[in-house]
């Protein structure tokens, strides 16, 4: 299942009881659309936002916003082939992604067909 949420301004207090509360697994996807917070300082309170993300089942897939530093421009994302998209993501927190701007991801699971978010950022 593909989940929603979005301007969580590095906190990850409602991804963590969401993702607890509905038992969300591996093969779940939650996308946080803007302003994650995972990248907002290059400092100890990023490292606690995406350790606390990391410690979730699902793959965490960001679209970055306006307030944070792009993955482009930190030497520790590298980029991965995912879904027929790029993200950028850290080895150090691997189910933690961030589509590359520009790219058409697939959201397709067994039961549906040509399910796409379009990454159209600035």
């Amino acid at each position: 299942m593909v989940y929603f949420t979005g301007d969580n301004h590095g906190s990850a207090v409602e991804v963590v009881r969401f993702c607890k509360q509905f038992n969300l697994t591996a093969a779940d996807i939650v996308v946080i659309l803007g302003d994650v917070g995972a990248n907002f300082c290059l400092d100890e309170r990023d490292i606690a936002m995406k350790t606390a993300l990391c410690r979730l089942a699902p793959t965490i897939l960001c679209i970055h916003g306006n307030h944070e530093i792009r993955p482009a421009n930190i030497p520790s994302y590298i980029t991965k082939d995912w879904n027929g998209g790029t993200v950028w993501f850290e080895e150090t927190f691997p189910n933690i992604l961030f589509a590359r701007d520009g790219n058409r991801i697939g959201l397709v699971r067994h039961d549906c067909q040509d399910r796409y978010l379009t990454v159209l950022c600035g």
